[in-house]
């Protein structure tokens, strides 16, 4: 493949995704998250295969030496966080993240909280309710399982006070959403 770079059109970017489709398409996952940034793509797969366990790149689609004869990145990359496949793409400076979308982390305990929490945050924005931008503008919500479990409690008052507990809070903290949830 040819080192030229997307210039943001859509129809010049469309060519490079379906070849990183196409490479996909042996993957099983039924639905795959598919990332547009404007040019960081195998820089955000890096990151993110960093921070979560059973992670990995897959493969890297269009790196190679640029015109410039230096080492170019990769115009798209396939990988997995915790062996969920995804799928990131360069598309020029048209696509921009939006909060309408997030990636929900599902933590089963406060340090998987405290490390996700840090490590995405690092060079993107720390939110309130355990939502942050990471440095790419991609939305994540870091958030521990049993608060799931607390706001579906058939005792709505219960379920109020971690409701309330919770949007008093920027990083999610089980101790004290606990104890709201556990007062009488």
């Amino acid at each position: 493949m040819d080192d030229t770079r997307v210039s943001g059109k859509a129809e010049n970017h469309h060519v490079g995704a379906e070849k990183l489709q196409i490479s996909m398409a042996r993957n099983r996952q039924k639905i795959t998250t598919f990332l547009m940034y404007k040019d960081k793509a195998e820089e955000a797969a890096k990151f993110y295969v960093s921070i979560f366990p059973n992670s990995k790149i897959t493969g890297l689609m269009g790196s190679g030496e640029g015109a410039s004869g230096r080492k170019a990145s990769a115009m798209g990359a396939t990988f997995q966080i915790d062996g969920q496949e995804f799928m990131a793409y360069n598309g020029g400076p048209t696509f921009n993240f939006a909060e309408g979308i997030s990636l929900f982390v599902d933590c089963e305990t406060q340090d998987e909280i405290d490390r996700f929490w840090e490590k995405l945050s690092q060079g993107g924005e720390k939110g309130r309710c355990g939502w942050l931008k990471d440095k790419f503008g991609v939305s994540w919500q870091i958030v521990p399982s049993v608060l799931g479990e607390m706001l579906n409690d058939k005792d709505q008052e219960r379920s109020k006070r971690a409701m309330d507990a919770m949007l008093k809070m920027d990083k999610l903290d089980i101790k004290t959403l606990k104890q709201a949830y556990g007062k009488r």
